[in-house]
């Protein structure tokens, strides 16, 4: 007797069960195909539900769960992961691009604009460039590590308000 309540618990629901899988997924197909699912589930798991609890409750928990799966499989599947063997290809083109002359203009440029600030803004800017932390360059000029920081945001923002005309 449980069986067949269960069952017909299960049958009275789907036109329910259908608009949650719409709300979801935003299509017709896909809603069939996850209610479908779902059902399929709830058949296959019901001796893990308990008489009494909230039946509605429960199988939009196994929609939910299906739902979220699908999408992450969905997901998974339309990563790609660049195999390539030979990966020193992709940097060759950055080389011969360095070469260019539009490239040499660009570089004096911005020589031009660095130069132009205080001799404090480049020794920080220039230190930063170089690869060291601003803890390092704080310790290097010996000064405070937010006004480090404040010197290179600095020097940052006088070179992108300056080379906007060049990109």
């Amino acid at each position: 007797m449980k069986n067949a309540t269960f069952k017909q618990d299960l049958i009275q629901i789907q036109n329910e069960l259908y608009r949650y899988a719409l709300k979801l997924t935003c299509s017709r197909d896909e809603a069939d195909d996850l209610v479908q699912d779902t059902t399929l589930k709830a058949l296959d798991n019901e001796e893990k539900y308990t008489s009494g609890t909230n039946f509605k409750g429960w199988l939009y928990t196994i929609m939910y769960n299906l739902f979220i799966n699908n999408y992450r499989k969905v997901l998974r599947e339309q990563s790609y992961v660049d195999q390539t063997e030979h990966l020193h290809l992709l940097s060759a083109a950055k080389t011969l691009e360095s070469n260019n002359t539009e490239n040499a203009y660009d570089l004096k440029e911005i020589r031009r604009i660095i130069n132009s600030l205080s001799q404090e803004y480049k020794a920080a800017f220039a230190l930063h460039v170089s690869g060291f932390k601003y803890r390092e360059i704080a310790e290097r000029l010996d000064m405070p590590i937010g006004t480090v920081k404040s010197r290179i945001y600095f020097t940052r923002q006088k070179l992108q308000s300056e080379l906007r005309d060049f990109r």
